[in-house]
């Protein structure tokens, strides 16, 4: 699974429908509106990389109003249920 994290510069007066909209394309699983230089980030999951050219520029820099972004491919996922299940392998209760 290759997870990338699209960065997404929108028309201040479409960042709803935007969001609504980007949140439709299957591949993209969270769509969060956020302070900072960008209003959106979206989370994108595909099999292969070269699924990503048929939905960041294929599709979602087509959604009407996206103005810019920036992707960035994820390496390695950590969250803090593994993090958690990672530290407490052995440790008894």
């Amino acid at each position: 699974m290759v997870t990338a994290i699209v960065l997404v510069k929108a028309d201040i007066q479409l960042i709803p429908e935007v969001a609504e909209q980007v949140a439709e394309i299957p591949e993209v699983s969270e769509v969060y509106s956020v302070t900072g230089e960008f209003d959106l980030v979206a989370m994108v999951r595909v099999r292969s990389h070269d699924e990503l050219a048929d939905v960041i520029p294929g599709r979602l820099n087509k959604v009407p109003g996206v103005t810019h972004t920036e992707t960035h491919i994820a390496f390695r996922a950590y969250s803090r249920h593994d993090l958690e299940a990672a530290f407490s392998l052995g440790a008894q209760d």
